[in-house]
């Protein structure tokens, strides 16, 4: 009797195999024949399970779940069955058992402390505005550029929006070092290795801009963090992203993981308004999942924002898409909401160039002020080992940089973030130096808007073309070629030979 069933399911397996389940108009799959004579037993809410999405995320697919049970005689599949609906039921939340939220002791006198602004009145009385860290002339920020306390492209400190104010600060740069929102923890590193990694700062020699003469940018400092709640401490970034923005000065956000994006969005929107910027989001996942029991993880920004009004779908664009992640369901989500991506399979197909170019004329078209979200695992591994959830065949620096300078040129920009750097997972330097330049080419764009330079992907005449023979011609009549001199550098009480 074990045999005859075991020739059964063999023959019962090929039959499903070679006739995979079709999926009808109504998404639900048609069960193969030689599985459905031998489930007629099976009670109503029992068949109705079996071509389910539970029924099927048991299995990896229905085509192997009907296999799978195509082997199994009708009391086992009605046992099988049986059990996925016990484990289906008994994942959902059961309010006699089941906490509905996590309790805190608001009776605690500390328990705001955590984000509690510092009283004025602890300090000396200075003038509102920016002021320098660094002990020495030449060496602004500390860090790689000279002496005294690192910050962020060596820039000046402000505390309270009053500096900002008083500064009349054109970008404020923040750090949000949380990583509670993601599974690989160690992006709550990023703003310190940014601070303590050149990169940010000097001119640009694609544009020969230099943004730190052309913009007054401050380091900001890190928003406090609760490392005990996500949810507490995105609602206090919201509340400081804000503060920023009212301020007139554009936030850069420096990550922290990816659940930043929905709290700097809705922070932006508390501003200007929702519904009137648009996001260009780079990654190499949609960050669009939903379903999940938490309501912001670093996976879900992008459907919070979207599910709360803060930006329209129609206004997202996302870039670098690749990997397992989204599946079909995740394309579908973005096409019938309006978002526009261009994932890696279309930069295979038509080449970066042109793909960059759509998305940049994208971004232009709606006419809408822009906010750009930079995850650094939209870059290759190899450019960007440290981060949480790598993913190979990314984009490079080289194509990375031009985009970046150009949204933020070619756009008016209402805030910038780059996050998942995670550099305990980097033993070298590379990491957060790419993410630096990265941060750069966005502070460059803005500094060409402010000088006017409006030509679209301007790149300076001086560094793209050398221009000889003509100019080292010219610079001999003119007397500005250099002399040459054999005792160069022989000191010059030293007497020739």
């Amino acid at each position: 009797m074990r045999l005859k069933h075991g020739l059964l399911g063999a023959l019962l397996a090929a039959t499903v195999i070679s006739s995979a389940a079709v999926v009808a108009q109504n998404d639900k799959p048609t069960i193969p024949p030689a599985l459905e004579a031998r489930i007629k037993g099976l009670s109503k809410d029992k068949r109705e399970f079996l071509t389910s999405d539970p029924a099927e995320m048991f299995a990896g697919s229905y085509d192997k779940l009907f296999e799978r049970l195509a082997t199994k005689s009708p009391q086992e599949i009605d046992a099988y069955i049986e059990a996925m609906m016990d484990a289906v039921k008994a994942s959902k939340f059961n309010a006699r058992t089941d906490m509905a939220a996590i309790p805190l002791d608001t009776d605690n006198e500390n328990f705001n402390g955590w984000k509690l602004r510092r009283p004025g009145g602890l300090d000396p009385k200075r003038e509102p505005g920016p002021f320098e860290l660094s002990y020495y002339a030449h060496g602004r920020g500390g860090g790689v550029y000279g002496g005294g306390i690192a910050t962020f492209a060596g820039a000046p400190v402000a505390i309270f929006p009053e500096d900002l104010v008083a500064g009349k600060v054109d970008v404020a740069i923040v750090g949000a070092p949380l990583d509670m929102g993601s599974g690989y923890r160690g992006a709550k590193g990023g703003p310190s290795a940014m601070r303590t990694q050149y990169g940010a700062g000097g001119i640009d020699m694609y544009t020969m801009v230099d943004p730190s003469k052309e913009l007054k940018i401050v380091d900001y400092g890190d928003i406090a963090v609760d490392n005990m709640s996500i949810e507490r401490t995105v609602a206090h970034v919201r509340e400081r992203v804000a503060e920023i923005a009212r301020t007139g000065a554009i936030p850069f956000i420096v990550g922290g993981d990816h659940s930043l994006e929905y709290s700097d969005v809705a922070g932006l929107a508390d501003v200007h308004g929702k519904g009137s910027f648009g996001v260009v989001h780079f990654d190499s996942h949609y960050d669009a999942g939903k379903g999940g029991v938490h309501f912001i993880t670093h996976g879900a920004p992008v459907y919070r924002a979207v599910k709360e009004g803060h930006v329209l779908g129609r206004n997202y664009i996302q870039v670098g898409l690749r990997g397992p992640w989204p599946e079909k369901e995740g394309f579908e989500w973005m096409r019938d909401n309006g978002v526009r991506y261009h994932a890696m399979p279309e930069v295979e197909k038509n080449g970066w160039q042109a793909t960059m170019e759509r998305a940049l004329k994208e971004a232009r078209e709606s006419g809408k002020k822009l906010y750009v979200s930079f995850d650094v695992d939209v870059l290759d591994p190899a450019f960007i080992p440290g981060t949480g959830t790598p993913v190979p065949g990314g984009l490079t620096m080289r194509e990375a940089i031009p985009i970046v300078r150009r949204l933020c040129a070619e756009n008016e920009l209402v805030g910038f973030e780059i996050v998942e750097l995670a550099p305990v997972l980097d033993p070298t330097y590379r990491s957060a130096l790419n993410a630096n330049f990265i941060m750069h080419a966005c502070l460059t764009g803005v500094a060409m808007r402010k000088k006017d330079i409006k030509q679209a992907g301007y790149l300076s005449d001086l560094t793209t073309e050398h221009g000889q023979p003509f100019y080292g011609e010219k610079a001999a009549k003119d007397g500005k070629a250099e002399k040459v001199d054999p005792n160069f550098a022989r000191g010059s009480r030293r007497p020739t030979t």
